[in-house]
């Protein structure tokens, strides 16, 4: 049986992701494609609970400390996304693994320091990139809420983000999954016309195995 596909939705701040992510849920739910949205940080475990209050600005923690905060989010769900992808379901991530590297590496911590807690998690076959502008980004509701949302943390996040973009692309073993970097200054019904051009080839399912970010050895 073919499993569902395993797409991600990165980008900075206020980039529209969690606009795009309910429109493609809604395009895939009516070409009746069986798909599951999950968010990072999920607020709603206790470790979520946790990096909630710190993006709220409510509690101070060190930088290494969130780091690994967010990167347990992802592994707490880890399973239960792997059984989804399996039961032919797919699986649609509002940011992954990729943010967590690239906001704590903005602050100054080491690139390779920042990857290591996630490898071996469940890698995407495909990530969306929503590229804007910071200086863009701030003109939208709401932006300065949250704790990352300051224009040169943003610009440098844009930066690690492009480094990502590259080392994936060269990523000969396709360990990563495809990535795509989509302009998301566009109004939001041509944004989601240019993700459904990609996704639209994975409404199928996919038949290879499921990966494992920046390892070559698949999951079982």
């Amino acid at each position: 049986m073919l499993r569902g596909a395993f797409i991600v939705i990165e980008g900075l701040d206020r980039s529209g992701k969690s606009t795009q992510a309910a429109m493609l849920v809604s395009r895939l739910e009516g070409a009746n494609v069986p798909v599951k949205l999950q968010k990072f940080p999920d607020r709603t475990t206790p470790i979520g609970k946790m990096i909630d209050a710190y993006l709220r600005s409510e509690s101070d923690l060190d930088d290494h400390t969130i780091h690994l905060l967010f990167s347990a989010n992802r592994w707490e769900l880890a399973a239960q996304l792997e059984e989804t992808l399996k039961a032919g379901i797919t699986v649609l991530c509002d940011r992954y693994a990729f943010s967590g590297i690239a906001f704590s590496a903005s602050k100054g911590l080491p690139y390779e320091w920042c990857r290591a807690p996630d490898r071996s998690l469940p890698a995407p076959d495909l990530t969306i990139f929503l590229d804007i502008a910071p200086e863009k980004a701030m003109e939208r509701g709401g932006y300065g809420d949250e704790r990352y949302e300051k224009e040169e943390m943003q610009r440098k996040v844009r930066e690690l983000f492009r480094r990502m973009e590259e080392e994936i692309t060269k990523d000969t073993h396709g360990v990563v999954g495809a990535w795509t970097t989509i302009d998301a200054s566009q109004d939001k019904e041509a944004v989601a016309q240019d993700i459904w051009q990609v996704v639209e080839p994975l409404t199928d399912g996919c038949s290879n195995v499921i990966r494992r970010l920046w390892q070559q050895s698949p999951i079982p």
